[in-house]
């Protein structure tokens, strides 16, 4: 390589050679770095190698070790199983003798259980004898049970028309006197009574003398003591119960339901009724007319004498309603309702319903304690008493509710008590104002066309009944012929054109009770509600007088109260009066009152009750 001219070769290779010099120096340096590293990695390898010998050495020890160890456990293994295998051969010596045993025990027990198996099947074979020895017998007496049964049933129907017979005998208008025991209030009341009948508050001056009788001592200042005696059909003592005052009431109730079913009696039934009871006043074999009758059962006398508790029983004092939950100290009306619906589950489903009414009449005012308004709410309406063209008084516009047991109605009583006008006086915390009517409507529909015929066509008629009952579900409030639209085929249409309501009503009336205002301490507006029950009272036995003295006039229009009870008083119900009185001094003069309303009471003749009749067609031919 030749320099380019102009330059001085010498310095040019001068240079080259001053480069490669320090090149070599470099890899001179480069090379002793090179042989000091490889002198460290030979210590590096020199001590790798040492410790790989060691570690030899200690792997070949640990195997040594491990097959000293293998060959320990392999020793204590076997002689382990060597142990176990002789318990096992224990165990299988004690299981054989075991089983030996209970294999002998087996053969034992089957032959035991092989007796007593033959044992219960000749005990069953008896058995089955037994029991057919038994099925005989109970078909015989499923027969004679079936005989019984029908001579029962007709017997029943004869004790249905002896009990209306009897009823009828006893009088169309009872009187039964309740004498209530001293009560905790008649000495709380002492401090508001006059100086003068301040004697002998807490003496007792009116006794049941026996189940017919009322003995009450009177006395005046300055005179002998007078005994007075009162007979009435029943006469209950303070010790009677509610359960015995109802047992008198309830034949009352069957009047309600019997004379219905007169219609589907065997004509040979009739014949045999009317041959054992001539001296009835039911013409059986000739039963054109069939009977049917109402029933008023009213609680009077003063106020505090025990009136509600007879008709209702206990109340409570935060609402006024009766309490249900001691059956024992029921009174009349939800017992009546009780008896009401168990006649009637002994009829055929669906054959009767019942409606409810519940009136008070408070200042000479009918307010319907059921009317609801547009919103549902319960509240007193007023209403008004008139006398339709057959001369019976109604009350148009009264709500009447369907209930179909016991407990409904007992619901809707409760719910007019709520709205019961009541105030305190001086004898009475919790004195009733006004009069409650309670209505009970029992309604059957009956065909006109199987009434009377023959004994065979009575299932065909009590299943036309429950058709017909299914077909009217407003209860046959609409008129006949919109319920003669309800019907779903011709048949019943052609049915319902020719059947025939038939209603009986129950009456359970509680009366406000009589007070003389010096003893109850009434002013105001509550005196004024005193002076209308003191008045309704009076007239209701002006109209008792009337009857009693057989007047040509009675005057029942001079109170909403005869006018809305006139039907039961002067008409065809069977009427019970039941007389509440205290035995206690300071009442005598009320206490005297009472007994002499339910003297007149007992005087009214009205004769034989008159019978609600519908028509009987004659046996077909």
């Amino acid at each position: 390589m030749r320099p380019p001219s102009g330059i001085d070769p010498g310095s040019v290779w001068a240079q080259r050679l001053r480069q490669l010099e320090r090149r070599l120096r470099t890899k001179e340096e480069r090379i002793v770095v090179l042989e000091t590293e490889n002198a460290a990695l030979h210590l590096k390898l020199a001590e790798y190698q040492g410790f790989a010998r060691r570690s030899t050495n200690e792997v070949l020890q640990l195997y040594s070790a491990h097959g000293q160890q293998q060959k320990l456990q392999r020793s204590s293994v076997v002689t382990q199983l060597r142990g176990s295998i002789k318990r096992l051969k224990q165990d299988l010596k004690s299981l054989r003798s075991f089983a030996l045993e209970l294999s002998k025990d087996f053969q034992r027990q089957s032959k035991t259980y092989l007796y007593q198996v033959l044992t219960a099947v000749q005990e069953i074979q008896l058995q089955n004898e037994a029991l057919q020895m038994f099925q005989i017998k109970a078909f015989d007496l499923e027969q004679s049970l079936q005989e019984v049964t029908e001579r029962y049933e007709k017997e029943k129907q004869k004790r249905r028309a002896l009990h209306n017979s009897l009823v009828e005998l006893r009088g169309n208008i009872r009187v039964h006197c309740r004498i209530r025991p001293l009560l905790p209030f008649d000495t709380a009341a002492e401090h508001s009574i006059s100086q003068d009948r301040q004697r002998s508050f807490s003496e007792k001056v009116a006794y049941a003398v026996d189940d017919e009788t009322v003995l009450v001592k009177c006395s005046r200042p300055g005179h002998a003591s007078i005994n007075k005696t009162f007979q009435f059909e029943r006469v209950y003592s303070a010790s009677e119960s509610q359960d015995a005052v109802f047992a008198d009431v309830a034949p009352l109730l069957t009047s309600l339901l019997d004379g219905l079913l007169h219609c589907i009696l065997h004509p040979e039934t009739w014949r045999e009724l009317n041959h054992r009871f001539t001296a009835c006043t039911f013409d059986f074999a000739s039963p054109e007319r069939v009977p049917r009758y109402n029933v008023c059962i009213m609680a009077y006398g003063q106020t505090g004498s025990g009136k509600t508790y007879t008709m209702l029983g206990p109340q409570l004092e935060d609402n006024f309603a009766f309490s249900l939950e001691d059956e024992l100290e029921l009174g009349i009306i939800p017992r009546a309702a009780q008896e009401v619906f168990r006649l009637i589950s002994e009829k055929p489903p669906g054959s009767y319903w019942v409606e409810v009414s519940v009136v008070e009449v408070y200042n000479n005012e009918i307010f319907d304690l059921l009317a609801k308004d547009s919103c549902g709410k319960v509240y007193g309406v007023k209403r008004d008493v008139v006398t339709t063209r057959e001369g019976k008084n109604d009350v148009p516009l009264l709500t009447h509710e369907t209930v179909e047991n016991a407990s409904e109605f007992l619901h809707l009583v409760n719910r007019g008590l709520q709205l019961r006008v009541r105030h305190p006086t001086l004898v009475h915390a919790h004195s009733s104002r006004s009069h409650l009517v309670v209505t009970l409507t029992i309604t059957t529909i009956i065909s006109e066309d199987n009434c009377g015929t023959s004994w065979e066509d009575e299932q065909t008629s009590q299943r036309l009944n429950k058709e017909v009952s299914c077909t009217f579900p407003q209860k046959m409030r609409d008129n006949k012929s919109t319920s003669s639209s309800r019907a779903s085929s011709p048949a019943q249409l052609e049915a319902t054109e020719k059947l025939k309501q038939v209603k009986t009503r129950l009456q359970l009336v509680d009366l406000a009770g009589s007070e003389c205002v010096g003893m109850s301490g009434v002013t105001g507006a509550v005196l004024r509600e005193t002076s209308f029950i003191n008045r309704s009272l009076s007239a209701l036995a002006d109209v008792l007088g009337a009857i009693a003295e057989q007047r040509s006039h009675v005057p029942y229009r001079n109170s909403k109260l005869t006018r809305l009870l006139q039907d039961s008083i002067g008409g065809d119900a069977k009427l019970l009066v039941m007389l509440c009185i205290s035995p206690d001094q300071k009442y005598l003069t009320e206490s005297m009152q009472s007994l002499g309303f339910g003297t007149r009471a007992r005087q009214v003749q009205r004769g034989q009750v008159k019978k609600k009749n519908f028509p009987v067609p004659s046996k077909a031919k």
